[in-house]
């Protein structure tokens, strides 16, 4: 009776043995399935937010798009027009690849020879230009662009002539702020007799020379 005892004692920790090590191979197969799925919800999340990035990036790139087109339809909208809105007496060109509208004003109605201080009969004019700046382009960019002949200064106290078309073009500028065009849109510069429209030969071409630009950037 003890010997069968035994063995049934030992039969049944066989059985004891054999079920834990059948738990644990199942605990081992659980975590092992949990681990894959773990990697395939971690691989998911990277793609969404990989999608996401993907996604903002075409909506950022479709936003300037569609700013472009706006600024293009703008541009567009008030090309040709552009040189009547400033009225008759002004010569006005478009350059429509270099997106701006340069209004030409010659020396001889703005200055006496020789002086920067802008004639008592130009502010009339200047208001005119003003009032087209402050109503069309209050958002653009404005250059004054002063230009002299090739004549060099002998009497009239400038340095050369560089300094004399600067001069002329600040006076412009400050005639324009003083008139309610924004300071912060608004730039001057000299060119002195490096830029002339044609070439300095005789009085009449030496005229046309000496002027000063108001150039409007459109883009």
């Amino acid at each position: 009776m003890r010997s069968i005892s035994k063995r049934h004692f030992v039969m049944v920790l066989a059985l004891v043995a054999l079920t834990l090590m059948s738990g644990c191979t199942n605990w081992r197969a659980k975590y092992e399935d949990l681990t894959v799925d773990h990697s395939n919800l971690e691989g998911r999340h990277l793609r969404a937010q990989d999608q996401q990035r993907k996604l903002s990036e075409r909506v950022s790139q479709d936003q300037m798009t569609i700013e472009e087109l706006r600024r293009q339809v703008d541009d567009m909208g008030r090309s040709p027009s552009d040189a009547a809105q400033f009225g008759p007496g002004f010569d006005v060109a478009i350059d429509d690849a270099a997106g701006t509208v340069t209004v030409t004003l010659p020396n001889t109605i703005l200055f006496s020879s020789g002086k920067a201080k802008l004639k008592s009969t130009t502010i009339s004019e200047l208001g005119k230009i003003a009032s087209v700046l402050k109503s069309q382009y209050a958002d653009r960019r404005v250059d004054v662009v002063g230009h002299t002949d090739s004549d060099p200064i002998k009497k009239s106290g400038w340095a050369d002539n560089w300094e004399l078309s600067s001069q002329r073009a600040l006076s412009v500028l400050r005639d324009l702020e003083k008139k309610g065009v924004s300071s912060s849109k608004l730039r001057a510069c000299g060119c002195g007799p490096s830029r002339s429209v044609v070439p300095n030969s005789s009085a009449t071409s030496k005229a046309q020379n000496r002027r000063v630009e108001i150039v409007v950037y459109m883009r």
